[in-house]
């Protein structure tokens, strides 16, 4: 029987006593369709190197009042600013997301935001465990600088605490809130995903989404999340309300037959953003590293689709880029 070496705990709706799962929900694809993936045809090549238009940022040192700003380092890393907090959302600013220095997916384009350059940091959110998400060098460097909290989900802690012995680590269960700053709360929140770090660490840590109520409107961070019929979706609706923006990711998607459980595609985002009740999105997951078969500009030029075919104007769903640095509007449309 296996032993899960990151997380004990009682047995939950999403926790079986040695794995996480979703509930009503799709397990991760084994070995042998992996192979199936990685040997079929439809793999569509990206260049070395795929500039931003956008030079490096050098964000403001805080944000107040009701103002909301969030800027783009790269794949699924944001710098979120609201209420005089500054929030990193899964930084990765090493080349490659890979348990390898010399080999997985490369980046081909600079981070967003120097780490020099960046504010004083307060809160981490590591939304799980994949590399592209937890990379442990780059928050070791966080770490030594400003010593931020750390907030992730069960078990996350123990993959954090080798590298990160004296660092403020808070791990949070689905369903858990958190104040972080006067008037401002955290909530852990389901996602449809799962987790690993190698070949026998499957589903035992847990994989989440954040919600950041504040008094300049709620935001919705998803790192990662296949569609799932919408339900995570239509459940923060109804728990929240509206939100003033969404971080959705729309990329890594293809094969759907391969990716459908953990990675939605850009219809799925759209409609998404229209279930949670989202006035303005910051997208994220594409352009940065390679993960799977879709060439690089075809997550914004099916995002363009779906949107136009529900007659959602372009700016309020932000395709974000390294560097570009996204004034969010007020939630009055």
């Amino acid at each position: 029987m296996a032993v899960n070496r990151y997380y004990s705990g009682p047995v939950s709706d999403h926790f079986d006593g040695t794995r996480f799962f979703n509930p009503d929900g799709e397990e991760p694809a084994g070995a042998l369709d992996l192979l199936r993936w990685k040997f079929g045809k439809g793999n569509v090549p990206w260049p070395n190197i795929f500039d931003s238009p956008f030079p490096p940022a050098r964000p403001e040192e805080r944000v107040t009042e009701q103002r909301l700003v969030v800027t783009m380092v790269g794949h699924a890393s944001m710098l979120i600013q609201v209420g005089g907090l500054n929030i990193l959302t899964d930084p990765v600013w090493s080349d490659r997301t890979s348990p390898f220095p010399w080999a997985g997916p490369k980046r081909v384009n600079p981070p967003g935001i120097r780490m020099g350059d960046l504010p004083p940091i307060d809160i981490v959110l590591v939304t799980h465990n994949h590399y592209d998400h937890l990379d442990l060098d780059t928050l070791h460097k966080l770490q030594q600088r400003a010593d931020p909290r750390i907030v992730t989900p069960l078990g996350n802690k123990a993959i954090m605490r080798g590298r990160l012995p004296a660092a403020r680590i808070t791990e949070m269960d689905w369903g858990e809130a958190l104040t972080i700053a006067p008037d401002i709360d955290l909530h852990c929140d389901p996602c449809h995903h799962w987790s690993a770090r190698g070949l026998g660490d499957r589903r035992m840590a847990l994989w989440a989404a954040f919600v950041l109520t504040t008094p300049a409107g709620n935001i919705y961070h998803i790192g990662d999340t296949g569609f799932h019929r919408g339900i995570n979706y239509r459940a923060a609706r109804e728990k929240y309300g509206s939100f003033r923006l969404a971080n959705l990711p729309f990329g890594a998607y293809e094969p759907r037959w391969f990716m459908r459980g953990q990675h939605q595609n850009p219809e799925e985002a759209v409609e998404g953003m229209e279930l949670c009740g989202a006035a303005f999105v910051a997208g994220h997951h594409w352009g940065t590293v390679k993960l799977t078969d879709e060439g690089i500009e075809h997550p914004l030029l099916a995002l363009n689709i779906a949107l136009d075919a529900r007659n959602i104007s372009r700016d309020r769903f932000r395709a974000m880029r390294p560097g570009e640095v996204f004034d969010v509007p007020a939630a009055d449309i």
